[in-house]
């Protein structure tokens, strides 16, 4: 196998796409605001990109092994633009694979005609919060105008030592390549997933690209996370024994 090597799976016309990218990082934010694109709007499966910078390791599903990917799907919403989202379940392992795999990533966004980027992520805040703000990164003054007016915040050396990972890649190096792109960063305690961040983060997502999604399930699932952390709160105040797996079964 190529050292980053993608697969075809289809090849769909899309009208003046954005790239979303949504991978694992603080919180799970991104990966979950991804994944929850995916399961709210019809979208097909159009590029896998293999790399032997990903973990060594296969998924099993059902009993099938499947090498691990990153994958591109095709989403064509009813209302606002059409997208490029990328999802996976793993980030590479090393320096140059972040870069080699976000050049790659960048090469299937080129063959799409992408012409914006949007990276959704978390930025940690150390301890739980009630309101989540979202944070924003940019390469242009019209990107930030824009992500401004739809409520993201700019703050002066936030967050604090950049942006790691492909997130912050696809800035750099998309800026490099003339793709004006963005980083939307939701506030999370960096300690549990996050669907409360996700959906801060969606929610900019949506008014800026112009889609409609429902947001029940994120919702049943920030519920989910409350109840986890009402009990390792009444377990700090009681010295209680630790929580079962079933309860902890969202804990990154």
């Amino acid at each position: 196998m190529d050292e980053y090597d993608v697969e075809t799976v289809a090849d769909p016309d899309l009208t003046d796409p954005v790239l979303v990218e949504g991978l694992p990082g603080v919180g799970h934010v991104g990966k979950l605001a991804a994944e929850h694109l995916l399961e709210e709007l019809e979208s097909e499966l159009v590029r896998k990109v293999y790399s032997t910078h990903f973990p060594p390791q296969v998924s099993i599903d059902e009993g099938r092994a499947e090498l691990a990917a990153a994958e591109f799907y095709a989403v064509t919403p009813e209302d606002g633009r059409d997208m490029l989202v990328l999802s996976g379940n793993h980030q590479a392992q090393d320096t140059e694979g972040h870069y080699g795999l976000t050049d790659t990533f960048l090469d299937v966004a080129d063959e799409f005609g992408v012409e914006e980027v949007f990276a959704l992520g978390g930025v940690p805040t150390g301890e739980l919060i009630e309101e989540y703000d979202v944070l924003g990164a940019t390469t242009t003054d019209e990107f930030a105008e824009t992500l401004t007016d739809a409520g993201v915040e700019f703050r002066d050396d936030e967050p604090a030592g950049g942006i790691v990972g492909v997130s912050g890649l696809l800035l750099g190096l998309g800026k490099r390549r003339g793709f004006p792109a963005a980083c939307l960063m939701g506030e999370t305690s960096g300690y549990l997933v996050d669907p409360k961040s996700a959906q801060a983060v969606l929610e900019v997502l949506q008014t800026v690209v112009g889609f409609e999604v429902d947001f029940a399930t994120l919702e049943e699932r920030a519920d989910e996370m409350e109840e986890v952390v009402r009990k390792i709160q009444e377990m700090e105040q009681q010295n209680a024994p630790s929580p079962s797996d079933e309860d902890l079964r969202y804990i990154g």
